[in-house]
């Protein structure tokens, strides 16, 4: 294995890596880690743990090339809020620059410019079929612990699951919290682009963030592709839920002629075994230093194998 630091983008450079199995040998098959929402570095750092690293160096062990890149709004936040003519939407925090990981994999000649995958976890995987549609044109697309709802239906789920818990003052204020961004939601779709684009939401971005990606969730794709698709999760993922993600991805795929699906009984959003089954420890699971696990790295390799 070797690892190249790299730089991607135009507008918005951003340091990477590029790993690859053996220097010598190639073209190999590739893949484009996306990450999940909030602004991670390369490795997806999640206090104690790194999984795109593991996983990089995983696939390298097996013959796979990949690219991670630190994420836009990591590099840029402050700029990208301040910037008065920009209204942010996931296609300049995300999008793009899944594309532009592909398009410099491409003018790689260890690389195979036609076995080149998204593989996107969380949020990344909610914007994979969107990424590949918008210009990512992958050989296939990997869904880490994603979603095919809308974002502010999850955001929803999980402040109802965590009030459940809280006691006390904790669940007085998270009820306020809860009702005052309930609020801001109510008619989401009946806005404007310009109402949206003019109303404050979380104190950082707009209304629009929401309403443009909602009005193409990630069904809105999957239905449009016949690609490989391969949809994993873990059973004890705090952040996203069997029954109306994995579940619900199965629905929407259901005439997919190469879908797959495996979900993982013990592992939680990180692909690792879970130690919590509470949401308000979700967090928790990552304050010890561990690695993703090896089986479910081989299962990543083995699917890409088997579809190059």
């Amino acid at each position: 294995m070797i690892e190249e630091k790299i730089v991607i983008g135009k507008e918005y450079p951003l340091d990477g890596m590029l790993t690859l199995p053996d220097a010598s040998g190639g073209p190999f098959p590739a893949v484009v880690l996306v990450h999940g929402s909030g602004a991670h570095d390369m490795d997806e750092k999640i206090s104690e743990v790194r999984p795109f690293k593991d996983i990089a160096q995983g696939l390298a062990a097996r013959g796979i090339a990949t690219i991670r890149y630190n994420k836009r709004s990591l590099t840029y936040g402050k700029q990208l809020v301040k910037d008065k003519t920009l209204t942010l939407t996931v296609k300049e925090e995300t999008v793009e620059d899944g594309i532009f990981a592909a398009d410099f994999l491409r003018k790689d000649s260890r690389i195979d410019p036609d076995k080149i995958f998204i593989a996107g976890h969380s949020m990344g995987g909610m914007l994979a079929p969107r990424i590949d549609a918008d210009g990512g044109n992958f050989a296939g697309i990997i869904i880490m612990a994603g979603s095919p709802r809308r974002l502010e239906e999850i955001m929803e789920d999980q402040q109802k699951d965590f009030l459940v818990s809280a006691k006390g003052i904790i669940k007085w204020i998270g009820t306020k919290q809860v009702n005052k961004i309930q609020g801001k939601l109510t008619n989401l779709y009946d806005l404007t682009d310009e109402e949206a684009k003019k109303a404050s939401f979380l104190g950082h971005t707009s209304l629009y963030y929401l309403k443009e990606w909602g009005e193409k969730p990630a069904g809105y794709y999957l239905e449009k592709t016949d690609k490989p698709i391969l949809v994993v999760q873990g059973a004890k993922d705090l952040q996203v839920s069997v029954e109306k993600d994995f579940n619900a991805y199965q629905e929407i795929l259901a005439n997919h002629p190469n879908a797959t699906f495996k979900l993982y009984p013990t592992y939680n959003h990180a692909f690792m075994p879970a130690l919590y089954d509470d949401i308000k420890d979700a967090m928790k699971e990552f304050k010890e230093p561990r690695n993703v696990s090896e089986d479910f790295i081989n299962d990543l390799a083995d699917w890409i194998h088997a579809h190059v």
